[in-house]
């Protein structure tokens, strides 16, 4: 290839067999330490989640019994997870696919339908944590049910949802808990109260105060009205931003 140089020369220098041959040869140096412990191979190939993913013989699965005032029998719900990328520093759990069991036949159709559709989610891949809250979402016609706690689950869908959310939470996939904003408004506001009812005189051995109301978020009885501004002390969620 010819090159025309049409600038002026006004220095030169020679570029000596040896150098080049080591310029050519050096490896690229890693830009981290995880990169460091792993070969250019290793990093090739890393597995992601995806719908073309072929099932394993063998899947790890964890199953959360469901026990609601709206069916003489229980629910059983199983979730298998498939271990991507095992004994490499990209190791991770995802769920895989679901099933739910009961002696209760009578919500047949839909739940097989609901599995079918949950477990094809699952095999996409990304994020699939909003099927959480799209399940949370799920209102009965006919009115929900309080568990321990004070806390409101407004359909059975809505606490397979919750089983769902549990799982989750335990292999690593949403955060558990509250982040530090969101306890530091609770705890704030909770200090708050506290003072308020010492100002009083006033005493309660409930979780939550006594008048408190449902909150949509949560659905945990659990909202108080805090410096003019309905404030949930469960989840934190306030009208007021």
């Amino acid at each position: 290839m010819t090159v025309k140089i049409e600038g002026k020369i006004v220095d030169y220098s020679v570029v000596k067999e040896e150098s080049n041959q080591e310029s050519k040869t050096t490896p690229p140096q890693p830009q981290n330490a995880l990169d460091a412990a792993l070969t250019l191979s290793e990093q090739n190939n890393v597995v992601q989640m995806h719908e073309k993913l072929e099932r394993p013989e063998l899947l790890l699965g964890s199953t959360y019994k469901i026990k609601t005032p709206l069916s003489e029998h229980a629910l059983y719900v199983t979730i298998n997870d498939v271990v991507l990328n095992p004994n490499t520093p990209f190791e991770k759990r995802r769920p895989f696919e679901i099933f739910i069991n009961s002696k209760n036949m009578q919500h047949f159709q839909w739940i097989v339908a609901l599995t079918r559709i949950i477990s094809a989610v699952f095999r996409k891949g990304g994020d699939v944590t909003f099927l959480v809250e799209e399940l949370h979402s799920v209102f009965d016609p006919q009115g929900g049910y309080f568990k321990r706690g004070g806390h409101y689950i407004p359909s059975l869908v809505a606490e397979i949802g919750d089983a769902i959310e549990a799982h989750m939470r335990m292999i690593g996939m949403m955060k558990d808990g509250l982040d530090e904003h969101q306890k530091n408004l609770i705890s704030s506001k909770r200090r708050e109260f506290e003072a308020r009812q010492d100002a009083f005189s006033k005493t309660t051995e409930a979780t939550f105060p006594e008048g408190s109301v449902l909150c949509v978020k949560c659905n945990t009885v659990a909202v108080m009205m805090m410096d003019g501004c309905m404030t949930c002390l469960s989840c934190g969620d306030s009208k007021c931003g």
